[in-house]
């Protein structure tokens, strides 16, 4: 995709819930420092995960020559993933690449402009306050928080500051959802009545690492930085590396799949949060040790506070179990759907 260095500023900037600016804006040294600088932006990659390795990197390498940035470091914990994220963004770039025992040390070296952020989900809020203060803009994974304390934390650290943060919830950069959105905000579909959202997936390893829990020891990595703020438990390499599957490290499903395809209603309706959730589920199928559900349903109620006689209703459900992963999301107006596994409008139903 060709796109200029102004270009990409502009789109980013204009890229809507998915991006965080500090409370004034754009300063003019931000703005400067962005789209007049002729200097490379430096970047680091705090959490060399597999995330980074498969979405991360390949977008990257697509973009970073043409808008003049460069990988130098590499921050991560555990010595395997830190030695490795090394060795292949030296491969990547053509030279050496700084590898930083943690985000101190990186920060501390003055090394970077930017960082990627792709750790654990409950550090992803964390990770960003250091990143800010360090004066550094951020690419931040989903989701960014799993607690309303963190969350707040690190929202009035971005604010306060005058770095920009984005948010990898990649449904905002669709096409077919900017499409979406424009016809639904257009009202030519009428008000929504309904939406259905589901994620199923069955795959008895999705979020296991086995191979490489067994290669994982405590005297190579840094437990208590590890857990950051959750109340500490002894070392445990599962908790670790399939972080995905245990709560306080993740809320799993919700987290994982439902923040993408909530984060549509909000972005479709304007609404901010619902009016009510109700929700249960449970471990069904995979007696494995995990505490998140491997089974979720969700049902949420949408519409202004001052006026209970108008919304509608959205339902999430997931399963770990005879699924496709073939996530769908369907909006319902009394005229129609819009469906956006089909990328369609119909007047089905209406």
């Amino acid at each position: 995709m060709k796109i200029s260095r102004r270009a990409f500023v502009k789109q980013a900037s204009l890229a809507g819930g998915a991006v965080l600016v500090s409370k004034m804006g754009w300063t003019a040294s931000s703005y400067r420092r962005i789209i007049g600088a002729n200097d490379r932006v430096r970047v680091g990659v705090v959490g060399f995960s597999d995330r980074h390795k498969a979405t991360h990197m390949p977008c990257f390498m697509n973009h970073y020559k043409e808008l003049n940035f460069d990988v130098v470091a590499v921050s991560d914990i555990w010595k395997k993933r830190r030695e490795e994220g090394a060795a292949i963004w030296k491969e990547k770039m053509n030279h050496d690449i700084v590898a930083c025992r943690n985000n101190e040390e990186l920060y501390n070296k003055k090394l970077v402009d930017a960082v990627f952020i792709s750790t654990a989900d409950f550090q992803h809020a964390q990770h960003t306050i250091e990143a800010v203060k360090a004066g550094c803009d951020a690419y931040v994974e989903k989701p960014f928080a799993e607690t309303m304390e963190d969350n707040r934390a690190a929202l009035k650290a971005v604010k306060s500051s005058d770095r920009i943060i984005q948010i990898g919830s990649q449904r905002r950069s669709g096409a077919n959802y900017h499409a979406a959105n424009d016809f639904i905000r257009s009202g030519k579909f009428g008000p929504i009545t309904m939406v259905e959202l589901t994620w199923n997936v069955n795959q008895p390893g999705r979020w296991r690492r086995p191979a490489l829990v067994a290669q994982l020891k405590e005297a190579d990595t840094d437990w208590k930085r590890f857990l950051l703020n959750r109340p500490y438990e002894n070392f445990d390499p599962r908790k670790y590396l399939e972080y995905r599957l245990f709560w306080p490290y993740s809320s799993g499903q919700p987290g994982q799949w439902m923040s993408h395809q909530i984060d549509t209603v909000h972005w479709f309706s304007g609404l901010k949060h619902p009016r009510s959730v109700v929700a249960n589920g449970g471990i069904y199928t995979w007696k494995d040790g995990r505490t998140n559900w491997d089974t979720t349903t969700a049902v949420f109620d949408y519409g202004p506070e001052d006026d209970l006689s108008s919304g509608f209703q959205v339902t999430f459900s997931s399963r770990m179990s005879n699924g496709d992963e073939n996530p769908a999301e369907i909006y319902y107006s009394n005229g129609g759907e819009l469906n956006l596994n089909t990328n369609k409008v119909s007047p089905k139903g209406g």
